[in-house]
């Protein structure tokens, strides 16, 4: 379980693929405190550590994961949202966030509104539900949406978010992860739509 409060940024170091599967090996301000089998979320995608060397981490993605996220298409150099599971006896500065990607979006204006961003996403039809001022996931920050039409909605991006995670980064046309609020998507399934 997570928050979406980006803990740091990590830089892919370098990928391996081993049948199915793709190894990345990710540096990181927080890399040697990891421990094997810990669940880390990297850009809202939940994934567990199998191997630390100094200040890198090794996690494996398989072609369930590769499949519903971006992943596939990372690259040597990426840059990447980190954020450890939620402690019991923390604060829950964010929403519930479980690490497991509904689907991926496409970012179709990133708008400069003078001290703020706006950016505005479009996922496809009928794989999640927004609500204006719900939540969000967009690749692992939890963020409020607010915007929200059929398959499309924005958010806004104050300065520290931009500056300290992959926003500063993110132009129009690339491919982020999303999640959708949990409590919206039960209630989206007991509805049957």
């Amino acid at each position: 379980m997570f928050t979406g409060i980006v803990e740091c940024m990590g830089v892919i170091k370098s990928i391996q693929t081993e049948q199915n599967n793709i190894h990345f090996t990710i540096e990181s301000d927080i890399s040697s405190e990891l421990k094997i089998d810990q669940s880390l979320a990297h850009n809202g995608v939940c994934l567990t550590v199998v191997n630390i060397a100094g200040k890198t981490h090794v996690v494996t993605a398989i072609q369930e994961t590769l499949n519903k996220t971006d992943l596939k298409s990372w690259a040597i150099g990426k840059h990447v949202n980190l954020e450890r599971c939620m402690k019991a006896d923390g604060r829950f500065d964010g929403h519930i966030v479980q690490g497991h990607v509904d689907c991926t979006a496409t970012c179709i204006q990133k708008l400069d509104e003078g001290g703020s961003w706006r950016f505005s996403f479009q996922y496809p039809n009928g794989l999640g539900v927004t609500v204006e001022k719900g939540s969000i996931t967009v690749n692992g920050t939890s963020l409020t949406v607010v915007d929200s039409k059929e398959n499309e909605f924005s958010v806004a991006i104050i300065p520290y978010t931009y500056e300290h995670t992959v926003f500063g980064e993110l132009n129009e046309g690339d491919t982020v992860n999303l999640e959708f609020d949990i409590v919206g998507k039960y209630i989206q399934k007991m509805m049957g739509k």
